[in-house]
């Protein structure tokens, strides 16, 4: 009952996201379908099962990712799930072959950029390597960068000083590291200092040593803030660049500084570059949906 859950709902949601037919009775299964959609069945209800015997609670998100998860290992066979950071309060697990490149990117190169749309865990992933090098003791500080280009609104009319003016913008950065370590050691690293929130802006002139440098949103720099950016870095230093080029908010008359660089450093060995698409999204699967729809449409 807890795997079928409520009126067979998650049986239901792995019906729809595979068109396959899935009819149970007692402990048994029965799955038709096209013989690929049925094997990604078999795998995420197996994976459900696991997931039960060690006291999950099965709800739509946990079914999502069994689902997400099971169609890397039969299409890509990436070993598993891949790369795994143990955080103080969440197990960070790479999902598919582009989340398991790109966190060994993160772990053994000190500048890596990510690429791709929402939803496809690079901020998560890049927040969980610098907690664990914090934890580690192999970084001193982390840094959170993000450029304060509004889509579509101005930060100028929004209320309060430059900080509760520039916090929305790093809501997603700040989420990630709440799941990680609690609100209140976030609270007490960020009045120590050892968590930075610095608009992009503020980084020039600045060598940083010793840190984890994070920047998201990267498609929305110009050419010379990412050249200034990039050029931040100090000895015993990581970055990670993120961004997505299909959600550029800048000036038409403005070339994306992730683009440009992308274009310029696509050959130096040391940087690496991860691409995401589409079936990498690990939300809802409608957003999924809506990614492929607009890739389609452009």
């Amino acid at each position: 009952m807890l795997l079928c859950g409520e009126l067979n709902k998650n049986l239901k949601q792995i019906e729809k996201a595979l068109k396959i037919k899935v009819s149970q009775n007692g402990t048994e299964f029965n799955l038709s379908g096209k013989e690929e959609d049925v094997h990604i069945g078999i795998s995420a209800i197996y994976d459900l099962k696991q997931k039960l015997e060690t006291n999950s609670v099965i709800t739509s998100d946990v079914v999502h990712l069994s689902l997400h998860t099971a169609k890397f290992s039969d299409q890509e066979a990436v070993g598993g799930d891949g790369l795994q950071i143990k955080t103080p309060r969440v197990l960070v697990t790479a999902r598919g072959k582009n989340q398991n490149d790109y966190l060994n990117n993160i772990m053994t190169n000190d500048l890596t950029f990510g690429v791709g749309p929402s939803g496809t865990g690079k901020t998560f992933l890049a927040v969980a390597a610098a907690v664990d090098d914090l934890i580690k003791e192999q970084i001193r500080k982390i840094v959170l960068v993000r450029p304060a280009v509004e889509a579509g609104e101005r930060l100028g009319f929004l209320p309060g000083d430059l900080s509760s003016k520039i916090d929305p913008y790093l809501r997603p950065l700040y989420d990630a590291l709440h799941d990680m370590l609690g609100a209140e050691r976030v609270n007490r690293l960020v009045e120590r200092d050892i968590i930075e929130i610095a608009p992009l802006a503020y980084m020039r002139g600045r060598t940083l040593r010793e840190a984890f440098i994070i920047m998201d949103e990267g498609q929305n720099t110009t050419i010379e803030q990412m050249k200034m950016f990039l050029t931040r870095l100090g000895f015993g230093s990581k970055a990670v660049v993120n961004g997505d080029l299909s959600q550029i908010d800048l000036p038409k008359s403005n070339t994306s500084g992730l683009k440009h660089a992308i274009e310029v450093l696509k050959n130096v060995d040391s940087i690496k570059f991860t691409k995401f698409g589409a079936k990498d999204v690990v939300r809802h699967s409608l957003v999924q949906e809506i990614v492929e729809a607009y890739d389609n449409f452009e």
